[in-house]
């Protein structure tokens, strides 16, 4: 099964600001949904909260510490291990992290790939990716889009695997 983080950040690496999302971004949303759809989605609880209307069409893993906690439309666990459990019982050909800040950073030392879309601003922001360390990611593809008459800044769908090491 492949792991996947998917992730849009600014230039400057924020992600969030005051649990939402800092800009208003119609194409990466599609390209969030067409990657995401038919597949295990897994996020922090914050993150699911601050969805509306939940990711239909996608199964929803919640990761939480909190004891209790219950998600309507979404499996919630405790631990990385317990989420995979989920998403490999049904034969998941690749699961996708969607954050926050927190699932980012636990999650990046293992995953195998990053669709990542870099918006071409500086954000005010409160949650932020963890930098990358080139050395360990291969761009597969990269796609420039100028901002437009729905996009204020311009954007890039950039798509990373991780290099293998063969040391």
């Amino acid at each position: 099964m492949i792991k996947s983080i998917i992730v849009a950040e600014s230039i400057n690496h924020v992600i969030g600001n005051q649990g939402k999302l800092p800009w208003h971004m119609p194409a990466d949303m599609k390209h969030f949904r067409n990657i995401t759809m038919g597949h295990h989605v897994i996020m922090g609880r914050k993150t699911f909260e601050s969805i509306p209307h939940g990711l239909p069409g996608r199964k929803v893993i919640v990761l939480s510490q909190q004891a209790g906690y219950r998600a309507e439309n979404a499996i919630v666990v405790s631990n990385w291990k317990a989420a995979f459990e989920v998403a490999q019982q049904v034969q998941e050909t690749e699961v996708l992290i969607a954050g926050g800040a927190t699932i980012y950073q636990e999650a990046l030392e293992w995953v195998d790939k990053i669709y990542l879309t870099r918006i071409e601003a500086e954000i005010t922001g409160d949650a932020f990716f963890p930098e990358l360390n080139e050395r360990n990611w291969r761009t597969i593809s990269s796609m420039y889009h100028p901002p437009d008459a729905q996009h204020a800044y311009g954007y890039d769908f950039v798509e990373l695997k991780r290099r293998v090491s063969l040391a």
